[in-house]
């Protein structure tokens, strides 16, 4: 059998797969409704989904929806069973909050929380909506809910330096990462500008400031761009799980997804960077994988690894550090695993002899096997001249 052969499947990992499926059946589906700002419709689309569910016969409920007195939001409400919010008493204020114990009584199939990332009111049992809904599907209700990008902890800094406007409210990204379903709400940022001037989001007084703030051409254009590359990552996740699970061989070129072969070398920071450019330019993603063989690294030698690594970490690109002796072996059994369509390696600096006919191994081995998978060799920029090359005349 050939060693690159895909290996039989692992039965301690088979049985705790089922035992994951067998939890997640009992737990309540998570729908989110996601979209870029406020105004794009998420609630709007939440409502209009539950109603089309509940003519079909689900039982469904409202714990908490935030129509913001809008005619065609409120519309939509009619027809739902609301369940009473309950009241907390703060600083003399009155604040209603979703009542979390009155929706786990009734356990209907599915129950509509809006805004996900709110903070509840001192006094309530969990600090954050998202806790209350991860309750809800402990208790094997499904949640519909709405999430803005601006919600997402790993974005909330690079909101406020886009906007000028520091979010408070967020929520893990493990939540969203984890949700069942993920819908994106798009509209153009035209069509927004335009909902905002008809008063269909906020007041006309507060559209105007909103407009001149929060809500200018770019800064839409931005979280747009943002939240649709969110989702297209988390389709791109999807894919792979699925991949992994089924045991399906890559690649299925459905987007682009590099992968980087990297060395303890000085060359391999260049590399690193060149594979990152190059991953933004075609608009994938970057991986990149170094394979521990039985060659014992030098002080320099670590030293230098350790800087690609941080380099690969600052640069974003998820690192696999596996061990095997086979380099080749190692890496397009990864790239098969992965789903990789783009395999990326370095030329030796230096040519000598032993170099020159070991790469060519290396890389006949390399494109025999990696089958679909495209494999790019990247040139040193600086290569030292070698006595061997000059004496055989080998070509540069």
């Amino acid at each position: 059998m050939n060693n690159l052969e895909e290996e039989r499947p692992d039965p301690d990992k088979l049985l705790a797969s089922l035992k994951d499926e067998e939890e997640k059946s009992k737990r309540g589906k998570l729908r989110i409704f996601f979209g870029m700002c406020a105004g794009v419709g998420k609630t709007y689309t939440m409502l209009e989904t539950a109603q089309i569910e509940r003519k079909k016969g689900s039982d469904i409920v409202i714990g908490y929806v935030e129509t913001h007195d809008r005619k065609e939001t409120s519309d939509l409400v009619k027809g739902f069973e609301l369940i009473p919010r309950k009241t907390y008493l703060y600083k003399s204020a009155q604040i209603q909050e979703m009542d979390l114990d009155a929706i786990i009584a009734r356990k209907p199939q599915i129950v509509l929380v809006d805004e996900l990332a709110h903070t509840n009111a001192p006094g309530s049992r969990h600090a954050k909506r998202y806790q209350d809904v991860l309750e809800l599907l402990e208790n094997g209700i499904h949640v519909y809910t709405t999430v803005n990008v601006q919600h997402l902890e790993s974005r909330s800094e690079t909101v406020a330096q886009i906007t000028g406007i520091v979010v408070r409210e967020t929520l893990p990204d493990e939540i969203f990462e984890n949700a069942d379903e993920v819908e994106v709400i798009d509209i153009t940022p035209e069509e927004l500008l335009q909902r905002l001037a008809e008063g269909k989001v906020y007041t006309a007084d507060r559209s105007k400031e909103a407009i001149a703030n929060f809500f200018r051409k770019g800064n839409i254009t931005a979280l747009r761009e943002m939240a649709l590359r969110i989702v297209a990552d988390r389709v791109d996740k999807q894919l792979h799980d699925y991949m992994q699970q089924k045991r399906i061989k890559g690649p299925w070129k459905s987007g682009v997804r590099l992968l980087v072969a990297i060395t303890y070398t000085s060359q391999s920071t260049k590399l690193l960077r060149w594979s990152k450019s190059l991953s933004d330019l075609m608009g994938g993603t970057l991986q990149a994988i170094y394979v521990e063989t039985s060659h014992d690294l030098s002080n320099k030698e670590r030293e230098m690894l350790d800087i690609n690594l941080t380099l690969a970490k600052q640069l974003g690109v998820e690192t696999r550090i596996v061990t095997n002796y086979d380099l080749v072996k190692a890496i397009v059994g990864f790239a098969r695993a992965e789903n990789i369509t783009h395999i990326i390696i370095g030329k030796p600096r230096v040519l000598n002899l032993l170099t020159w006919f070991r790469m060519g191994n290396f890389v006949n081995r390399l494109i025999r096997y990696s089958g679909d998978i495209d494999v790019y060799i990247w040139g040193s920029e600086i290569q030292q001249k070698d006595k061997y090359k000059e004496r055989l005349s080998l070509p540069s």
